[in-house]
């Protein structure tokens, strides 16, 4: 590929580096070409598992303590805190509460469409299995499906395509440091939003829940900076928390409430937030995620009552509805341990092969089916089989079981059973997920047969694989939980015919649970958190550590062959995404040997036309630059001082911020961090700032607003000690400096990034302008 340099500048140099990284398993020789970089990109990039995009910058996570910064906490009296402290109670209240109701009104509009297509669609199978002609019923239900989803995926293809998938992968990166472009932008939300509902109503293999954390997440990110600047509306509310570090607190708690409003389990909510996402956490937080999960459980309780009640119904904790486990079956016995440990192990196998199989897909979907209108067919294409595959299965199922005067079918269909009968495949493929799921956990044992149970997992898994990645609104979690509770009431029953007795421990619904659990872990990989998430839907605390083991051992089986789904789409996007520690082979590479150098600097007073330039140079995209002090020699480096940003620069230049003007008589009033707040997070680009001759040559004094205390590390500082010094702090910025203090290089995300473990050992990404 053309596009692809081993060195990249995109954090301070404007050449390659003197300083070059020794080889290594995988890594190819080659010098640094900047044409490479400039040339405009092909028109398809064929995917390389061995690409960096330079395309994500990282977002501010640590605070830059410079003097407006200082004085406005001295002004600040105690109970000014305190009211800030309530103020972050107030929005994680808020965030909840909206979650809560984007929750209901999307499990309100899935149900509606969903049960009026289902309603239609039966009317028409029960007239024409007499009169025959079923291929119009075929036909009918085919044509709703892809209608559906055709809207869904016109929304996401042409409006918003970040909006496509669960969101889950794109905020774990945002609150990793990734800055994801529009992830969190309110068009974002209601594509989402809309999609979701059409997805799930065209009868995809797809679920509502997750694309809940990332709906949550978004509405945080709104609700917590008082404003939307996509409908360019100031509320002038919550001021102080534009900025990055606070709205990073805030999108976990939106993250964790919507958990809560998908599965009724505020506590698993936080402890989704802080397994799968969080790279910051302490005390108070963790009750203002609770806080917000609560909330948004509550609300979502409340008014889904107030639906219900209307058509004589009770309402759900959550969007899912797992319904409680009777007394008699919330039990296990030891014996049952390595069953259960069996069962993870299967359901870690299965997720492997899952997301291989997806892995696969998604790399050929980037290939060849990059235009929207691709997108959109295929989307249709797989609405159309899904409906195709489920009619034939229903229609050549012998699988008859009587409907009993308490049924729970909400669309029982006959169609060739007798009188008073209904067909059980039709039970699991003609409902919406969420149904499915609670009739495989609570219907009574020979409510099935098991060649159902088996055509289903088979069908059912092919179909998934193929749905997750397509460009719509969809989540993966219920299709998993539907896929492993089929073959876990499977194992139950064949347990039941070798057992020869329907003794309790052998009772299908009991093993549904830890199929649905194994399965979900062996695809996503989570494990404290998942466990709380299924205790709390279930409400069955007894099933705790059976799940915890099953979870556990799904993933260490799963681990062994491939990354958990989340992980894989994050390699697949190349983001640079950084995991809890460095790779364990890499003590032998230092600071100097990661970093990149040189680095473009600024003196304390500095040019304007100097900074102007630097900025509008458009073969490179710094956003950090040291401050360094006057050095005697002309290539000499010079001492570190601060550290300012480029958005920094953009707004005293936009206000004109010069040392002459401050003398004279045009003095302008003293900047604030208000300025630079109400700039936030949609900077001005530097090409919309005029600057003229004159001003070009005034001088600009950055000592009052660069960060005068940034992290540093001597130049011989370890690779996993630099990367647990990044990572811990959420930094963007790391100087690294010689014995004298001197600037000698920078380490950003992208740096640390470049390294992970290979089948061959310590491997280095290419860096690809994607």
């Amino acid at each position: 590929m053309a596009n692809i340099a081993k060195k990249v500048s995109w954090s301070g140099r404007g050449e390659d580096r003197g300083e070059r990284t020794p080889l290594l398993n995988g890594a190819e020789d080659g010098k640094y070409n900047r044409k490479d970089i400039v040339r405009s990109r092909p028109k398809e990039i064929p995917h390389n598992e061995k690409l960096l995009s330079l395309k994500f910058e990282s977002l501010d996570y640590d605070n830059s303590e410079n003097q407006l910064f200082l004085e406005e906490e001295r002004r600040m009296s105690h109970m000014g805190f305190r009211c800030l402290e309530i103020r972050r109670w107030v929005i994680c209240g808020l965030i909840g509460f909206f979650t809560g109701l984007i929750a209901c009104m999307i499990d309100i509009a899935v149900e509606s469409l969903a049960g009026y297509k289902y309603f239609v669609v039966k009317q028409n199978i029960d007239k024409f299995t007499e009169l025959g002609g079923l291929s119009i019923s075929l036909i009918l239900w085919a044509v709703f499906n892809s209608a559906f989803v055709m809207v869904g995926a016109i929304a996401v293809a042409f409006i918003e395509p970040i909006a496509a998938g669960s969101g889950i992968p794109q905020i774990k990166c945002y609150l990793n440091g990734v800055k994801i472009p529009r992830v969190v932008r309110l068009k974002t939300l209601v594509v989402k939003v809309f999609g979701v509902i059409c997805s799930v109503a065209g009868g995809l293999a797809v679920g509502k829940e997750g694309p809940m954390i990332h709906s949550g997440a978004v509405v945080a990110a709104g609700v917590s900076q008082g404003r939307s600047t996509s409908l360019k509306k100031d509320f002038k509310m919550f001021e102080y928390f534009r900025r990055d570090t606070e709205k990073r607190d805030f999108v976990s708690a939106g993250a964790a409430a919507g958990v809560s409003a998908a599965f009724g389990a505020p506590v698993g909510g936080v402890l989704f937030s802080l397994e799968e996402g969080a790279s910051f956490w302490n005390q108070m937080l963790t009750w203002r995620i609770f806080f917000a999960s609560m909330v948004s459980s509550f609300t979502l309780n409340f008014f889904l009552s107030i639906y219900h009640n209307k058509a004589g119904e009770l309402s759900s904790p959550g969007l899912i509805n797992f319904g409680r486990f009777d007394s008699d079956t919330v039990q296990y016995n030891l014996y049952e341990i390595p069953l259960f440990i069996i069962m993870g192990a299967l359901g870690g196998m299965l997720g492997a092969l899952f997301n291989l199989l997806n892995n696969w897909l998604t790399i050929f979907r980037i290939r060849y089916v990059h235009r929207p209108c691709l997108q959109v067919m295929e989307a249709m294409l797989v609405a159309a089989v899904t409906a195709t595959v489920s009619f034939t299965l229903i229609y050549f199922s012998n699988d008859c079981q009587p409907l009993g005067p308490d049924h729970t079918e909400e669309y029982p269909l006959q169609l060739f059973c007798a009188d008073g009968e209904y067909n059980s495949m039709a039970t699991a493929f003609f409902n919406t997920p969420e149904r499915s799921v609670r009739s495989l956990f609570h219907n009574p044992p020979g409510t099935y047969d098991p060649v159902t149970l088996g055509i289903f997992t088979l069908a059912y898994f092919l179909l998934a694989v193929w749905t997750y990645g397509l460009t719509v609104s969809a989540g993966v979690f219920i299709p998993s939980l539907l896929i492993g509770a089929a073959w876990g009431r499977l194992f139950g029953i064949l347990l039941s015919v070798i057992a020869s007795s329907q003794s309790i421990w052998a009772d299908p619904g009991k093993y549904a649970l830890m199929g649905a659990a194994a399965q979900l872990g062996g695809i996503v990989r989570m494990t404290l958190s998942l466990t709380v998430i299924l205790v709390e839907a279930t409400g069955n605390v007894t099933y705790g550590f059976p799940i915890m083991l099953v979870l556990m051992t799904a993933k260490i089986v799963g681990d062994y062959f491939v990354e958990g789904l989340y992980d894989l789409h994050i390699k697949l996007q190349s983001v640079p995404f950084l995991h809890w520690e460095a790779p364990a082979t890499s003590h032998w590479l230092t600071a100097r040997e990661v970093m990149s150098s040189p680095v473009t600097c600024f003196n304390r007073v500095e040019k304007v036309g100097t900074i102007v330039d630097v900025l509008s140079n458009t073969s490179t995209n710094h956003n950090g630059f040291p401050v360094v002090t006057h050095t005697t020699g002309h290539d000499e480096p010079g001492k570190i001082c601060g550290l300012i940003l480029r958005s920094q620069l953009i707004v005293l230049l936009k206000h004109k911020v010069f040392v002459e003007r401050a003398s004279s008589r045009l003095i302008q009033r003293k900047l604030q961090l208000k300025d630079f707040r109400d700039a936030y997070p949609r900077f001005p680009p530097i090409q919309s700032i005029h600057v003229s001759q004159d001003e070009r040559e005034c001088m600009m004094d950055l000592t009052e607003f660069m960060n005068p205390t940034p992290y540093t590390v001597p130049q011989e500082t370890s690779l996993p000690r630099v990367f647990k010094l990044f990572r811990a702090l959420g930094l963007r910025h790391l100087v690294v400096v010689d014995n004298e203090n001197r600037v000698v290089g920078l380490v950003t995300r992208k740096d640390l990034a470049r390294y992970h473990m290979g089948k061959d050992g310590l491997e280095e990404l290419h860096l690809a302008q994607m």
